[in-house]
């Protein structure tokens, strides 16, 4: 059989049979693949230990008659390790389920996207950044890669510089005329510490006060859920 090899994100592992596994992961040039790991839950397997979710690895296909590939050797790049570390664990899960609903289509290389969830995970490994801020700058970011970019000096609507609200159906910041019913209040601080998020200032994100970062939270929670159609099923368990 034809192979090919990549860079990957394990994303989410499924049990198949007695001993197999079918692995999701994000490649950096093939996009989202699914692959058989096969006899990877024996305890003889050469590489089952490096196929867990969050790992970073240099892996070898072998081209499926299906839709699935099969993994025929596998290299650890980065073994996680927030297994350890309940709070993070959690935060790596919110991340890897985001991208798994925004690259919906296997196949479809996704560069930004791997880029963007390999550097948040490593984010959450090295433990020098709040873990709630790393996931709220990657929801924002993922989703602007995603062409949902959120709006958050401008009104999304008419791009009066008059923002008020914060409407996660009208784009982001908006004006009066332009706000949606249950649009939260907005203020400048508020706006700020957005922008701060989306374009990866870490200065300016960790010196707003906690109730501007709480609030804000809350926001892009809100604005992640509305553009995922449905709320990430991970987020009740994230310790913030």
């Amino acid at each position: 059989m034809p192979t090919y090899r990549d860079e990957a994100v394990v994303l989410r592992t499924h049990q198949l049979g007695e001993a197999d596994r079918i692995i999701t992961l994000l490649t950096r040039t093939h996009g989202k693949v699914r692959a058989v790991a096969k006899g990877v839950r024996r305890t003889s397997s050469k590489f089952g230990g490096r196929l867990e979710p969050f790992s970073h690895v240099d892996i070898q296909f072998a081209e499926g008659r299906g839709s699935l590939e099969v993994v025929t050797q596998v290299e650890a790049l980065h073994s996680s390790r927030l297994a350890a570390d309940y709070p993070r664990f959690t935060a790596a899960e919110v991340l890897v389920e985001t991208t798994d609903r925004l690259v919906s289509e296997e196949g479809t290389p996704s560069l930004q996207q791997y880029l963007l969830l390999l550097g948040a995970i490593l984010a959450l490994e090295r433990g020098d950044l709040p873990a709630p801020l790393i996931v709220d700058s990657f929801l924002l970011r993922a989703l602007a890669v995603a062409g949902y970019g959120v709006s958050t000096l401008q009104c999304a609507g008419c791009g009066s510089a008059e923002v008020r609200w914060f409407s996660p159906q009208g784009g982001g910041a908006v004006c009066g005329n332009c706000r949606t019913p249950g649009s939260a209040t907005l203020e400048s601080e508020d706006s700020l510490h957005l922008g701060a998020l989306l374009s990866g200032d870490w200065e300016e994100a960790l010196a707003s006060p906690r109730n501007i970062a709480t609030r804000v939270d809350g926001m892009v929670v809100a604005y992640a859920t509305w553009h995922l159609d449905r709320a990430l099923r991970s987020l009740p368990y994230f310790e913030r």
